[in-house]
């Protein structure tokens, strides 16, 4: 029986992609390994080999087709023996939104038919072309399942998708599920009807806001007036999508320290001499990052992430970086920062970033970490907030280092180059003493830096 290709997970968070390009076509052979697709993930575009040796049966997803959910058939293979006459009816490319030009002239893409669902999610609510709004939490922190159409329309009727019995596969809520809820009674539709009905207002459950305009009602605020439409890719969109949820779920709390830079500047003046015949140069990135490390190491409790229901603390530290690429970030992750020499975590930075800006890292490079540092002192920003990136429990916003009038112990005043530090805190992971702690141990060392080598 032909077998059918399926969209693969290239990455831990993915669960759609875009089918960037086809390397095969219909009739030729491929092999265990043979590369027969370019699939845009959320990060990157990566390289999809065959798993089993055969023919290319049939093509079911065009190349440029966006938002094609895993698991969603994208091909059929036809092992010895068999034709194409073996394979009836093509299966419904579920989760697929067409590409916007039209359908290249010898590709079977015709012959996948999107479910309705999937045709709901290629235009929104309405005929919008919106995105869905992020996938929302119940009371207890736990990811409600919703398909994105069923969440965009959720959003446009104001109706609370946590009160919204599923009738999808594990029970995800679909389209049909929010309409029904959506015809019924204003008060059948805001509580389960087992529930008692509030009679009071201090019993009243907030109202889930509703999502804001529609693209095509932006546009229209904007006609006659000149402007380009820069269409989302996908790291844009997951970037987008991430934050909103990270602002809207995590109950962040700021903690503001300076520190001053001089003794750490001379220290790494020092070191850069003696290093340049080995070609390494220290940033002051470099620090921040082992310095953030080894206070993970010494206040263990801050070394942690949310994970819905519980909290889990690591052992060794693992850093996120912010990236800016062209289009979005990525956040690698250096693992065992804290055991790592500060050559050996310059030189590893480098080569993360590097192969960031061309996106060619792989999932596991960017995946994992209970921290993140955001520096943006190279662009001369001197202060500002950081958006926590989930599950990590916290990021620090990095400054650049400005001369400033200080008052030393002795009570004198001097110039010193101070560095403003922020570090944004999921409260849920980090009481504030905590964080506290933690940001004193991270100036401690960037104060007395060599305590870094010890």
């Amino acid at each position: 029986m032909p077998t059918e290709i399926l969209m693969p997970a290239l990455s831990p968070t993915m669960e759609e992609g875009t089918l960037a390009k086809w390397l095969v076509k219909e009739g030729d052979t491929v092999a265990a390994g043979d590369v027969i697709a370019e699939i845009e993930t959320d990060k990157a575009t990566m390289e999809f080999e065959a798993v089993d040796e055969g023919t290319i049966g049939k093509i079911l997803i065009a190349e440029g087709s966006e938002g094609v959910k895993v698991n969603t058939p994208i091909a059929v293979l036809l092992e010895d023996g068999e034709s194409a006459d073996d394979i009836g009816t093509a299966p419904a490319a579920s989760g697929a939104k067409a590409a916007q030009d039209a359908p290249k002239a010898g590709t079977a893409d015709a012959g996948a038919k999107a479910s309705p669902e999937a045709k709901g999610a290629a235009k929104g609510a309405g005929g919008s072309d919106a995105p869905a709004p992020p996938a929302p939490a119940g009371a207890d922190g736990s990811r409600i399942f919703a398909s994105p159409l069923a969440r965009r329309i959720a959003a446009d009727k104001g109706l609370d998708l946590a009160q919204i019995k599923g009738s999808g596969p594990h029970g995800r809520i679909v389209r049909a599920d929010v309409e029904a809820a959506a015809d019924q009674p204003a008060s059948a539709a805001a509580a389960p009807s087992d529930a008692p009905q509030a009679d009071t207002k201090a019993d009243a459950k907030p109202v889930t806001m509703a999502a804001g305009p529609s693209g095509d009602a932006v546009a229209r605020m904007y006609e006659g007036r000149d402007y380009e439409e820069v269409k989302l890719d996908g790291m844009r969109r997951t970037v987008a999508s991430r934050l909103t949820e990270a602002k809207q779920t995590i109950p962040h709390f700021y903690l503001r320290r300076s520190v001053v830079l001089d003794p750490l500047l001379r220290f790494r003046g020092e070191l850069n001499a003696q290093l340049e015949s080995r070609g390494v140069k220290l940033s002051v990135n470099d620090f921040v990052i082992k310095a953030c490390a080894l206070a993970l190491q010494d206040v263990p409790d801050a070394n942690a992430v949310w994970a819905g229901d519980r909290i889990l603390r690591l052992k060794p530290s693992d850093v996120a970086v912010a990236v800016a690429v062209e289009g979005g970030l990525f956040t690698p992750v250096l693992k065992d920062a804290h055991a790592k020499t500060l050559s050996a975590l310059s030189a590893e930075m480098k080569d993360l970033a590097t192969r960031a800006r061309s996106r060619k890292l792989s999932p596991h490079e960017y995946v994992g970490g209970s921290m993140a540092i955001s520096n943006l002192g190279m662009f001369g920003i001197e202060n500002f907030d950081a958006v926590i990136n989930p599950p990590h429990g916290s990021i620090l916003a990095v400054g650049a280092g400005v001369k400033q009038p200080v008052v030393g112990r002795d009570g004198e005043l001097a110039v010193a180059t101070v560095m403003s530090m922020t570090l944004s805190v999921d409260h849920r992971v980090i009481d504030g003493a905590l964080g506290a702690e933690y940001l004193k141990a991270v100036i401690g060392y960037l104060e007395s830096p060599m305590l870094m080598l010890a």
